[in-house]
């Protein structure tokens, strides 16, 4: 039964123990996927983006690009008239934007629960938790090689924050279990531990192919081949490169109409030119060949185009995060997307911090807010990052996961309905009088501000009776209380049975493989 459904029930039987039972009650809050009410921030004119175009066109036609161990692909360039010498694909000025225009501006990813399916593109922000690190840190436990439970953890952290849109992909890699089998479990985890939408595997193109067999099991075959009900990360091998195993795993989502964000890796001075307008050349270069080629697959299908930026510190080579020139990067991508009518994934909670510390919450704010600015549609890494990728923390994914709510704040914008300008809270209270007491605020006041579910607002002597704790502790408190809070999402037996079945009887097909 659905809250709403307890919570009216509870209403209906009249006494005080059903509404104290109300009271105490785990309510799992999920907000709507972000609607933007604000302007984007753009940052380049008109005559720069049109260099920066013209730049990438030459750089297709000149340079090209490299599609490795891929013969199929080869071939299918050649015959949209692209210059295939070896490897290399170089194209005629002009035609990869013309392959990207059946790519579709915006499109929607489903959720087993239709009320958490998400519409991608557009004005709106999903947002998604961290992705790829093979290491996990917790307070308890320190830094050590994530495992399958700390997956299902995150994943279930993910499902109890109501600021989060979307459950993932490999929130951890989780290393105590075969790479070769691995997917399996972390997509049970998410189709049987959330119900909101989530991500597919793309290590190997046959790991996709079970993505989307497992998808046919959870929403019905007929419901699985004509609706996006996946959203997968095919990272550009940059500079200029498509490798088989990413390409691969693309081929087999654009044929089946399940999503795939194209996005290049570019951390500048190493794998982009130093400079922002390079940078963004290569970018829109990188992004406009995948895309085109996913929709030499199949015309429409679904596809993000994407950036992942960082720079790097020329005395250690380390990447950093959170800078100036990165956000000039996003923001600049963001108005080269739009121009080409796709959806866009860039930003998220970005530190190389080593701890959730104020290096993290400065650098990670940095990138949040861009993220929010520069149009951003699809979010990945929204809470969790540590440690420039390397890690999942689970006291950051809670410090982030709360923050995203000020993203949802912002993106309201100003009020201007009649309630809004306040007027007649004004009238009321005139010259020398305060607000505390009067209608307007006592009609508003639950609803009128942002309000953290993790940080601490009370006086010292309060806080320091407590214990003096600091945001990592009550971070840590927080997870403890999200865990111990969470219910699991309903399922049919039948589907679950079905679906456990199908992961036994694939793995028992191979052998382990550890590399």
């Amino acid at each position: 039964m659905s809250d709403t459904a307890t919570r009216k029930r509870s209403r209906g039987t009249g006494g005080g123990a059903a509404r104290r039972a109300e009271r105490t009650a785990v309510r799992i809050e999920a907000a709507r996927y972000i609607e933007r009410n604000i302007p984007n921030f753009e940052i380049l004119n008109e005559e720069a983006l049109e260099i920066i175009e013209a730049n990438a066109e030459t750089l297709l036609e000149e340079v090209g690009v490299v599609f490795s161990e891929n013969p199929a692909a080869l071939d299918r360039w050649r015959e949209v008239g692209a210059d295939v010498q070896g490897d290399r694909v170089r194209m005629p000025k002009g035609l990869a934007r013309k392959l990207c225009q059946t790519a579709p501006g915006s499109f929607t990813q489903h959720a087993r629960n239709p009320e958490r399916s998400v519409e991608i593109g557009g004005r709106n922000l999903i947002l998604a938790p961290v992705y790829g690190p093979p290491f996990v840190r917790d307070r308890e436990g320190g830094r050590r090689y994530a495992t399958i439970d700390d997956f299902r953890n995150f994943v279930r952290l993910g499902y109890m924050s109501k600021w989060l849109h979307h459950s993932g992909g490999t929130v951890c890699e989780p290393t105590d279990i075969a790479v070769n089998k691995r997917h399996f479990d972390m997509l049970l985890a998410h189709m049987t531990l959330s119900d909101k939408p989530f991500m597919g595997s793309v290590t190997e193109p046959s790991r996709a192919q079970d993505s989307v067999d497992m998808c046919k099991i959870l929403f019905g075959d007929a419901f699985a081949t004509e609706n996006t009900v996946m959203t997968s990360l095919i990272n550009v091998n940059s500079p200029l490169t498509f490798d088989a195993t990413m390409m691969g795993a693309l081929e087999v989502y654009a044929e089946n109409m399940q999503a795939c964000i194209v996005s290049p890796f570019i951390v500048g001075g190493a794998m982009a030119p130093v400079t922002v307008a390079g940078t963004l050349t290569q970018v829109l270069a990188e992004v406009m060949t995948g895309v085109a080629y996913s929709q030499m697959i199949r015309p429409g299908a679904p596809v993000i185009g994407g950036a992942f930026v960082t720079s790097i510190d020329m005395n250690s080579g380390a990447p950093t995060f959170g800078t100036p020139e990165a956000s000039l990067i996003t923001y600049g991508a963001g108005q080269l997307m739009r121009r080409l009518g796709l959806p866009y994934r860039s930003a998220g909670s970005f530190t190389g911090s080593k701890l959730p510390d104020a290096q993290a919450a400065y650098e990670t704010s940095n990138s949040l807010n861009m993220g929010l600015l520069s149009g951003v549609n699809f979010m990945l890494h929204a809470c969790g990052w540590l440690e420039g990728g390397l890690v999942a923390s689970m006291e950051k994914f809670v410090m982030d996961a709360d923050q995203l709510g000020v993203l949802h704040t912002i993106a309201k914008g100003v009020d201007m309905s009649e309630a809004g300008q306040a007027m007649d809270a004004l009238r009321e209270v005139g010259p020398g009088g305060h607000f505390l007491g009067c209608a307007h605020t006592q009609a508003h006041f639950k609803d009128a501000f942002w309000r953290s579910q993790l940080f601490d607002y009370k006086p010292f002597e309060t806080w320091s009776e407590e214990g003096g704790r600091d945001t990592a502790r009550l971070a840590e408190i927080r997870v403890e209380k999200l865990l111990n809070d969470y219910q699991q999402p309903g399922l049919d037996p039948d589907i679950a049975g079905r679906l456990e079945d199908y992961v036994a009887g694939r793995k028992s097909e191979m052998p382990d493989a550890f590399s």
